[in-house]
């Protein structure tokens, strides 16, 4: 199994961290960036260094339980029709994350951040997927960067993440063109993983302004709606 750990310009000494412990490691392979590329596009500079049949893509606060890319490339190998495939992810106090989503739409991340949740509780879930069992096996929308597995040939033939997403909508982006290149997305959630993450945009409409990676959240929205707009859903 190859590691490709991504140091994204990090400005602290991680990436002293990182050579001092994994230094020794002849199948991790450090790669740094020249500045901080967002997610997406960093994670498109470490696939070239991948010779592997699959790609993970897995944040660094993802654990991924024993034997999780053994199940999880088994199910890939029996259905070719499978593009991507990810677990259910969850938290410390053992709840799971809606990791699963239907494609946004602009009214219902408005609905999401504001009162309105209070009106159209029906629309919300469906967008949430609320109504879904988070234990049941299904095609989804699309699920959240922080754990995705496909095939390498997959990853290159969608020309990897959309490197104009810095951050945020760039996993609903390639969920999205994964569809329409006739591969299915499927949340399987008989492999689990544990996600620590908060969420980085924050809840409401403040944190949207106040914060940059707000900020970066309405920036990736309104290039994902301009590069959507008008088209189908899959």
């Amino acid at each position: 199994m190859e590691i490709i750990v991504i140091d994204n310009h990090s400005d602290d000494d991680s990436i002293g961290i990182l050579r001092n412990r994994l230094g020794d490691f002849k199948n991790v392979k450090i790669v740094e960036t020249w500045a901080n590329l967002g997610f997406g596009k960093g994670n498109n500079i470490g696939e070239p260094y991948a010779k592997g049949e699959f790609i993970l893509i897995l944040n660094p606060d993802t654990e991924p339980e024993p034997n999780a890319l053994e199940k999880l490339i088994s199910v890939l190998r029996s259905d070719e029709s499978i593009g991507i495939i990810a677990p259910k992810l969850e938290f410390p106090d053992g709840t799971a994350r809606d990791s699963y989503r239907t494609f946004p739409t602009i009214p219902d991340l408005i609905i999401k951040r504001t009162f309105l949740r209070r009106f159209f509780k029906e629309r919300l879930k469906h967008y949430l997927q609320h109504e879904k069992d988070p234990f049941y096996t299904r095609d989804t929308d699309w699920v959240v960067g922080a754990f995705m597995l496909m095939k390498r040939s997959l990853f290159e033939e969608l020309g990897g993440f959309d490197p104009r997403f810095f951050l945020f909508f760039e996993d609903t982006d390639l969920c999205r063109r994964c569809w329409k290149a006739g591969k299915r997305v499927l949340f399987y959630p008989q492999v689990s993983a544990s996600d620590h993450k908060h969420r980085l945009s924050g809840s409401g409409v403040l944190p949207l302004i106040k914060t940059k990676s707000g900020r970066a959240h309405v920036v990736s929205a309104v290039r994902y709606f301009g590069k959507w707009s008008g088209k189908s859903s899959l």
